[in-house]
């Protein structure tokens, strides 16, 4: 069976191949001088009215327009959870209860599974984003650690924000000059 196994994988591939309905206008080769030898017969006093014969240099309309080809259906795809949905609607009774598999199957864990995928990156991007890399905490360790091994540089702590005194004596005193006179008015 083994010394078979490439000339039944072959016959696979060339049954899968074969078209079932060819189309004789369509699927066969146009013929060429090689396969149509015909002697060739010269007169020796050739026929002045032949020369102005047109329907023999006429190419005919079917050939300059040939019939388009009618569309056919593509292969079936292959339904690999079509086993186990049968098993799940064999249980159904009647056609209400098909259609609540089908939609609970094919809708409701599909948009389900979407959902909490999405909502898994955006919080894993949260997470990253807003991660510290400072401290002494299990994950801090383990965030400079992981970095380290993939040789990424680590982020610098940014400076600005709540903890620059500068910007807010600045923004102190812009308040302070805006509304100073604000009980006056």
């Amino acid at each position: 069976m083994a010394s078979n196994a490439p000339m039944e994988i072959a016959s696979a591939i060339q049954s899968a191949s074969i078209k079932r309905h060819p189309s004789p206008t369509h699927d066969i080769n146009p013929s060429t001088v090689a396969s149509e030898k015909q002697p060739v017969h010269l007169s020796s006093y050739p026929d002045p009215d032949a020369a102005s014969d047109v329907a023999e240099d006429e190419i005919p309309l079917s050939v300059l327009n040939p019939v388009p080809r009618r569309r056919t259906f593509g292969p079936m795809p292959d339904m690999r959870f079509e086993q186990s949905y049968m098993q799940s609607i064999e249980k159904a009774e009647g056609w209400k209860g098909v259609l609540w598999i089908t939609l609970r199957d094919q809708v409701l864990m599909c948009f389900g599974q979407g959902l909490v995928y999405t909502l898994l990156l955006c919080g894993w991007k949260h997470w990253n984003r807003e991660a510290q890399f400072s401290g002494h905490s299990v994950g801090a360790r383990l965030r400079r650690w992981w970095w380290g091994v993939n040789d990424w540089k680590l982020p610098t702590p940014k400076k600005g924000g709540l903890k620059n005194t500068n910007l807010a004596k600045n923004v102190t005193e812009y308040y302070e000059d805006q509304f100073s006179n604000a009980g006056a008015d």
